[in-house]
């Protein structure tokens, strides 16, 4: 577990790269989120995508897909609107911003494996927001210029 005093503030002002990251993907996940939301109807469009890609799908993600995702697609065009949406404003703020890394990064991976590139195919988007979710979640980015600094004497799971 990282030193709690790692962050401090005599530290923080050196740190505005990690800020700057963090807030960068949470505004553009907000957006993106609220886009969603606010022209309804995303549940045709993800089930669009999901049929349009299910050729080129990894092969372990593909029954989930068929027998989960495809079925239910108005719950699961909720889950990603919103999702996206509450994973860009908690970054922005700076709150559980450990927990909603690991979270956007599961759902950029899930996008990813819908779509069946690999890493390194120069069209994969997903590939690189998956990392960057990897690197604000072990960076420990929430005790930067954040809720989470302000709040992890009260509510040590924010740590």
């Amino acid at each position: 577990m990282s030193n709690l005093n790692e962050f401090s503030s005599k530290k923080a002002p050196h740190l505005w790269p990690i800020t700057l990251l963090r807030v960068y993907t949470g505004v553009f996940f907000a957006f993106h989120g609220f886009g969603k939301i606010q022209r309804g109807g995303f549940a045709n469009g993800l089930e669009g995508f999901v049929k349009s890609n299910l050729e080129n799908s990894y092969g372990f993600i593909r029954p989930f897909l068929e027998s989960v995702v495809l079925p239910n697609k108005a719950l699961f065009g909720v889950l990603v609107s919103w999702g996206e949406l509450l994973i860009g404003l908690s970054l922005i703020v700076g709150l559980a911003t450990r927990y909603v890394s690991v979270a956007g990064a599961v759902m950029v991976a899930a996008f990813w494996f819908t779509k069946g590139q690999s890493f390194m195919a120069g069209q994969n988007h997903d590939s690189i927001w998956f990392m960057i979710f990897v690197v604000l979640a072990a960076v420990h980015a929430g005790r930067i210029h954040s809720l989470d600094d302000r709040l992890s004497d009260r509510f040590r799971f924010l740590s």
